[in-house]
């Protein structure tokens, strides 16, 4: 009841005085507790007054046993029996109601001892049924692992009816005790568990933070430094592009494709890595944060990180990132820009000059005078410097190739682009070509003695309207019509002989082919009359002819169309033909303006 000397007493008195003395200090002593004892005296101990002394005995276990149970405001006896109750909820055959009859079965005893122990006693093994057994077994159970000693036989709770009260709430109490002292034994150990927790939890977020935080800002640093050393110029080196494979592209071109890869290589870096730094900068604040309100919470030092790695760090690491970037994409930009600006100037110098040297072939062709043969060897001078020309444009064909590849589209400098270049290269290479068979045909021409000036121009006029894809020769068909048109008709066998043998002497139908074969059939078979007959025989002995006369004589579409645009029409009105009257061509007429 109290570790307070009781002062001098008799130890072993034998006297009634000397026993009475005994009882009465003890007596002061419970008095000086505040345990208020009624109706007994020392006499009434030493006289044995079992019904005082019981109480008395009582009255001591409800004040230093159970009246300092409480639970939830509840003391003593109501305290304790809702401990009870709470303990034992969880076992379905156990009903805890008040402290006799709740008891008799053992269950309730087993309950509290497996809630608290389960290692002592198999709770769902036991035999429901068993009253004694249960109640022997929790009474051992509690004396021999609990320390709890037995105040109660087990007819005390099994057989009486009701089993006493106060002694079961007694009994119980010790329970109470025994597992109260036990649950703040585990309530120190949690509390300290529950700190070495918290510390280590927090150790492993500095940790953690701390790490990671190192990490960040390696592969920053790393970062800043690659871009620090990277040449712009240089290739990727994990791009698969390579600029030097082809020979023909200009320096300048190649560092554009450099360029475009780093750009590419930088949009890939925003796009995922600086992303993923984004959130791991973030994750890290949190992190942080969630320290530092932990530490807080728990009235615990704040947290400080080592140099170099708290969040003001990681703000000027990040800023600096930042500007780095803004330098990066600046620097990229200005070189494409500069890069994109000497493609605009190499192409816009070769077209320009390209097209003045195009123009002064075009003015040396219009030049042309004089004797044939001296226009003859300035076109060939011409011709000859045209092979170089084409080399040019080879290379302006690069060059706009450059600009296409640099997504160039646009250029200041010039206004001509690849195609008017190549339309009007094409026009000077076909101008030549015509003034070069002109010349030729001219000298053929001029060479020609035996005919008329008006018989050589109609020969020269025929050939050039049949010279339909302008190669300066006459394929078969072109010169079957072309000698159709002139009145000259022959069967298949002898048009493929005629051509054979102008191929044979000549190479091909040429113009010189074409005028000696008409000197030849002219000097032969061909003259005015002739002629005039071959016409009366389609006109029917008419004084004009019409189209349908020349279908009707099997002349070629081509040669049909010739004559109409050739011959002048006449006031005569030819024959109705689906209810339209044709036009009437005067054949005599174009035969005397061709004809001398």
């Amino acid at each position: 009841m109290g570790d307070v000397s009781l002062g001098r007493y008799n130890k072993n008195p034998r006297m009634r005085v000397q026993k009475a003395e005994n009882v009465t200090k003890a007596l002061e002593f419970i008095t000086s507790r505040g345990v208020k004892l009624t109706n007994i005296g020392s006499e009434d101990i030493v006289d044995g007054n079992i019904k005082l002394i019981l109480g008395m005995i009582w009255t001591l276990i409800l004040r230093f046993t159970i009246a300092d149970i409480n639970e939830e405001g509840l003391s003593a006896k109501e305290g304790l029996l809702l401990w009870c109750q709470r303990k034992t909820a969880p076992y379905k055959e156990v009903d805890v109601q008040d402290f006799t009859y709740s008891w008799t079965d053992g269950l309730a005893l087993c309950a509290l001892i497996h809630r608290h122990r389960p290692d002592l006693l198999d709770y769902d093994s036991l035999d429901k049924a068993d009253r004694y057994g249960n109640t022997r077994l929790a009474f051992n159970v509690a004396q021999q692992h609990l320390g709890i000693p037995q105040l109660l036989d087990v007819e005390d709770l099994c057989d009486a009816k009701p089993p006493d009260e106060r002694s079961v709430m007694t009994y119980i109490a010790s329970y109470f005790h025994a597992f109260s002292s036990m649950d703040q034994a585990e309530t120190v150990s949690r509390r300290v568990e529950k700190f070495a927790e918290l510390m280590q939890s927090v150790w492993l977020s500095k940790n953690d933070y701390e790490r990671r935080m190192r990490e960040l800002i390696a592969a920053i640093n790393q970062m800043l430094q690659k871009w620090t050393e990277t040449d712009l110029s240089s290739p990727v080196q994990s791009s698969s592009s390579d600029p030097n494979s082809d020979a023909n592209f200009s320096p300048a071109l190649r560092t554009y494709i450099a360029l475009k890869d780093h750009a590419a290589e930088f949009i890939t870096y925003k796009n995922s890595t600086k992303r993923e730094w984004v959130m791991e900068k973030s994750d890290l604040a949190m992190l942080f944060g969630n320290i530092q309100t932990k530490l807080k919470t728990y009235g615990l030092r704040a947290y400080t990180p080592p140099d170099g790695l708290s969040q003001v760090d990681m703000d000027k690491k990040w800023t600096e990132l930042l500007r780095a970037e803004a330098t990066r994409s600046r620097t990229m930009n200005a070189q494409i820009g500069d890069v994109k600006e000497t493609l605009r100037r190499k192409f816009a110098s070769l077209a320009n000059d390209f097209e003045q040297k195009l123009r002064d072939i075009t003015s040396q062709i219009s030049a042309l005078d004089g004797p044939l043969e001296d226009q003859q060897q300035a076109i060939e001078s011409i011709e000859r410097n045209l092979g170089p020309l084409r080399e040019t444009f080879g290379g302006i064909i690069t060059a706009d190739e450059e600009c296409r590849l640099a997504n160039i589209e646009e250029n200041d400098h010039t206004v001509f682009t690849i195609e008017d270049l190549d339309f009007e290269f094409k026009l000077v290479e076909n101008a030549l070509m015509k003034k070069i068979k002109f010349i030729d045909n001219q000298i053929v021409s001029r060479n020609m003695t035996n005919l008329t000036p008006a018989q050589l121009e109609q020969f020269e006029s025929t050939f050039r309207f049949f010279d339909q894809d302008e190669t300066n020769t006459l394929s078969p068909p072109e010169m079957t019509a072309a000698l159709a048109s002139l009145g000259l008709v022959y069967s298949e066998g002898d048009m493929a002989q005629i051509h054979a043998e102008l191929v044979e002497d000549y190479g091909a139908v040429t113009f010189e082919a074409f005028i000696n074969l008409m000197v030849d059939i002219t000097e032969d078979q061909t003259s005015p009359e002739q002629l005039r007959d071959a016409f009366r025989g389609l006109a029917g002995d008419k004084a004009f002819v019409t189209e349908m006369d020349l279908k009707l004589g099997l002349l070629p579409p081509a040669t049909i169309d010739y004559l109409r645009e050739a011959m002048p029409t006449t006031d005569e009105t030819g024959l109705k033909h689906n209810g339209t009257t044709e036009a009437a061509y005067d054949y005599e007429a174009w035969l005397d303006s061709v004809f001398q």
